[in-house]
């Protein structure tokens, strides 16, 4: 269906451009108050831009629907599938990775949207380092016991989690095979302006308390077309990062791209858990022809980084 759009819509539009803003993205954190009320169209207000550089506008040029972040994080992007590839021939435990997701997510030092793992297939075969986030299953349990959906699986193959919906029942939690989920017990890590922030799903942003959290494929870089924070901030090229329609994901090290069938049937790529039948978006590569010798040695599980790992 087709929708008009009037010269003052588009007009908005442009000027928001201007500093670098979307009607209704996430990079718009000023409060529920003047979006919601506009009994002076001209009364200024604070902005922050995508590149965090604070703005002043007139509250006329935001007249937007309150509702746009929920219906577009739900939407998911059309026509994509997301997938992530994992090298564990490749991972060092720097643990960057696990830094940059706690960092955008504002997640406290002992919460992990992803973590790195000490591995042994069988005793005496050599340990290995395993990042583990949400699996994105394409027949996901966690989204099927939810009595207030809550969690929902979108069109693009990412799992969210609505904390306006969310009652904190943790019946996703138990349904979950691969524990991806944490709940918050307490208050939420809070930074600088996410007390006016705009919820949004796609960054699960302010976070609650009694609500759960978990990996969200940083929906919200994928919106603006980049690499998830954790594929780009490792820098030994363990994550390769995609779209399944298109038969090709990216190195977030090296930034090569390659098809994703070739990349899994040459490397001998398999799935956690295949006999659940819950069909994961993560594909793991088997640990051959390390690039390192393994360390034995103790992980920090509240993800500060090794120092001789770097």
């Amino acid at each position: 269906m087709s929708q008009n759009i009037t010269p003052e819509v588009t007009s908005r539009r442009n000027f928001l451009k201007k500093f670098g803003l979307t009607v209704g993205a996430a990079s718009v954190v000023t409060s529920l108050g003047f979006l919601s009320s506009c009994s002076n169209d001209d009364e200024m207000v604070d902005l922050l831009t995508t590149d965090g550089q604070t703005v002043k506008v007139k509250k006329s040029q935001l007249k937007v629907n309150l509702k746009e972040m929920q219906v577009r994080g739900r939407e998911g992007i059309t026509g994509k599938k997301f997938v992530m590839v994992i090298d564990l021939a490749k991972c060092r435990n720097a643990r960057k990775c696990m830094s940059a997701c706690q960092d955008a997510h504002h997640l406290k030092p002992e919460q992990h949207h992803i973590n790195v793992l000490q591995m042994e297939n069988a005793e005496g075969t050599g340990s290995f380092y395993m990042p583990k986030p949400c699996q994105h299953c394409d027949n996901p349990p966690c989204t099927k016991v939810c009595p207030v959906d809550a969690t929902f699986k979108r069109q693009d193959g990412i799992v969210l989690i609505d904390n306006e919906r969310c009652i904190g029942c943790r019946f996703c939690i138990a349904a979950c095979p691969y524990s991806a989920r944490v709940f918050n017990w307490s208050e939420p890590k809070q930074v600088e302006g996410d007390e006016n922030r705009v919820y949004d799903i796609e960054l699960n942003v302010p976070q609650k308390k009694g609500t759960i959290s978990k990996c969200l494929f940083s929906a919200d870089r994928l919106r603006i077309g980049k690499l998830p924070y954790c594929v780009s901030a490792c820098p030994n090229g363990t994550y390769w990062f995609g779209d399944a329609n298109e038969d090709a994901v990216t190195n977030g090290t090296s930034k090569e791209t390659v098809r994703l069938s070739t990349l899994l049937e040459q490397n001998g790529a398999y799935t956690l858990m295949p006999e659940l039948g819950t069909k994961p978006s993560v594909y793991y590569l088997p640990p051959k022809d390390r690039l390192f010798d393994y360390e034995n040695t103790e992980l920090n599980y509240l993800g500060e980084e090794e120092e001789h790992h770097g």
